[in-house]
């Protein structure tokens, strides 16, 4: 007989996509000097923290697979970012990369790059994450369809896009989203 360790103190975790959803999506960001959140981005991020959310980043760089962000460059945008949320106290628990693309590089089809959930998964599992508890904020179909593949809520930033998911629930930005997280876990 088989039985499986069972963790009781699963905690609930907002993840996050980077580029549309934190600061804007100019392209492939490559230097640190580039990258600049949102305004209101860290204090938003930082409510979530005090709530005891778990802060997740899920983000596809298909340009380390394209051969345009090497990975040391990406690894210094994430420690830019990393440096501006801990004033604010709202460093990620942890980030997740996907590197890969289907037509590039190695050309391979992976489950960590969104929409499937490989990347939401494994931090479900390294996290000891809830998924019942916890949201998906993106700006793009693929975050949502990762949300949901993850078991977990997806909140899709509209910003006057139109999306084919129906049922899902949408905010103009990510304060607005994190006001709706904020209500209802309260």
């Amino acid at each position: 007989m088989v039985f499986a360790k069972i963790d009781l103190n699963l905690r609930k975790a907002v993840f996050l996509d980077r580029d549309g959803t934190l600061n804007s999506d100019p392209g492939y960001i490559c230097n640190p000097d580039d990258f600049h959140f949102f305004p209101g981005v860290p204090q938003t991020l930082s409510r979530l923290k005090e709530a005891g959310f778990l802060l997740v980043m899920v983000t596809n760089q298909s340009g380390i697979a394209r051969g345009i962000i090497p990975p040391s460059a990406l690894c210094a945008v994430h420690n830019k970012l990393q440096k501006e949320l801990e004033r604010f106290k709202a460093s990620f628990d942890r980030i997740y990369v996907c590197p890969h693309h289907p037509d590039f590089g190695k050309k391979l089809v992976c489950k960590c790059r969104k929409p499937f959930a490989g990347l939401a998964l494994q931090a479900i599992s390294d996290l000891s994450i809830d998924p019942k508890q916890s949201y998906g904020i993106g700006d793009k179909e693929s975050d949502a369809l990762m949300a949901i593949a993850a078991g977990i809520t997806p909140i899709l930033l509209r910003e006057g896009i139109c999306f084919s998911i129906g049922g899902v629930q949408t905010a103009s930005n990510l304060q607005e989203a994190v006001e709706l997280i904020l209500r209802k876990s309260s």
